[in-house]
């Protein structure tokens, strides 16, 4: 199958054509992806998101890779809905230091009546900085749906973690049906939907293809595709999965690039335990979006300065908002870039 072919949208996929994409020798795979990103990309720029934690802890699902979980105990120190004006706070530093999207998490299974007014609030007042919005708050019902989108929300973040299949055995609070649902009541609200899943929880090729296949057949593509490796958290009961081979993970984004062509494929959680070498080789898959700052909610993620670095060593720049042409502090980034800041720019991206 040649890459011009699969440079084109489709919802259709199937099983044996994307284990075959997944079997093709390494090579040939990164080149099919490379040039699917190149015909919608500007391959050297990638999209820089800030993570805050807004509530931590406590959450009924019982997700078995999530130190969140109120049903493992993991160590976590649980703390209540931030107050509005410190998430206002961090979104300010998240855009001095060159995010163009600030994306709020919520540990519930879904936003209840008394917070939904202090939510809406969070959304008015990032939007209002200019930044791209995003949040994930758990499931959704149609009128707190509304609510968000009439508030300005850009992005919802519902993930649906893997296969159809595999689900079962790794959350038994939540249906894959009532993710459908939720997602599709954020498309028909008119926001963006950004949905990915995990790798490293024991999940076979098969359960790797099913959950591009349950993605990239949706009616429309979500706009956004995090891809997360498993980060192993100790009192979790995935806590020893086995590793991930990381040619494995590298497949996995250059496939996702491959079935969703126009999205943005994110190279989200897992990244502390990548090596520069890994990180380059998951840009040239055809991942262009990365979570900026030193924490990915409750897990460690690479410092922002050593982001910083990493980018100019490749060549590579922060992409712009193209509604937001900001073209002062587009400069400023890429010249923070050139220079290399200093560790003092950035801050912990879940300190209150």
């Amino acid at each position: 199958m040649s890459a011009s072919t699969t440079a084109t949208t489709r919802h259709d996929w199937n099983l044996a054509e994307v284990k075959a994409l997944f079997q093709q020798p390494f090579n040939d795979l990164l080149f099919q992806a490379q040039t699917v990103h190149r015909a919608h990309f500007d391959a050297n720029r990638v999209q820089v998101s800030t993570l805050l934690s807004i509530k931590t802890g406590a959450c009924p699902e019982d997700c078995k890779y999530c130190p969140q979980s109120g049903h493992y105990n993991t160590g976590l120190e649980k703390q209540k809905l931030m107050e509005v004006q410190k998430v206002l706070e961090e979104a300010a530093r998240a855009k001095a230091i060159g995010s163009t999207r600030f994306c709020m998490g919520a540990a519930w299974k879904h936003p209840s009546a008394k917070d939904m007014p202090y939510v809406l609030q969070m959304v008015k007042g990032v939007k209002a900085m200019g930044l791209e919005t995003c949040m994930t708050l758990g499931k959704l019902d149609q009128e707190q749906t509304q609510a968000l989108a009439e508030a300005g929300l850009d992005y919802y973040n519902h993930n649906l973690d893997t296969s159809p299949e595999f689900y079962g055995s790794i959350i038994t609070t939540r249906t894959y049906s009532e993710r459908l649902q939720t997602l599709a009541y954020v498309r028909d609200a008119g926001m963006k939907i950004c949905s990915g899943g995990i790798l490293g929880m024991g999940e076979s090729l098969d359960d790797r293809a099913g959950l591009l296949i349950q993605l990239a057949n949706l009616p429309e593509h979500p706009e956004s595709v995090p891809i997360n490796m498993l980060v192993k958290v100790a009192g979790t009961p995935l806590e020893n999965a086995e590793e991930v081979d990381p040619f494995d993970f590298i497949r996995m984004l250059a496939v996702a690039r491959i079935l969703m062509p126009k999205s943005h494929v994110r190279l989200s959680a897992g990244r502390e335990a990548m090596n520069e070498q890994m990180q380059a080789l998951a840009f040239f898959a055809g991942a262009n979006s990365i979570f900026y700052g030193e924490k990915l909610l409750t897990t460690a993620n690479p410092q922002a300065d050593k982001d910083m670095q990493l980018f100019a060593r490749l060549g590579i720049q922060p992409e712009a908002r193209e509604e937001h042409a900001d073209e002062v502090h587009q400069a400023a980034i890429e010249q923070a870039l050139i220079e290399q800041k200093s560790s003092e720019l950035f801050y912990n991206a879940v300190s209150a």
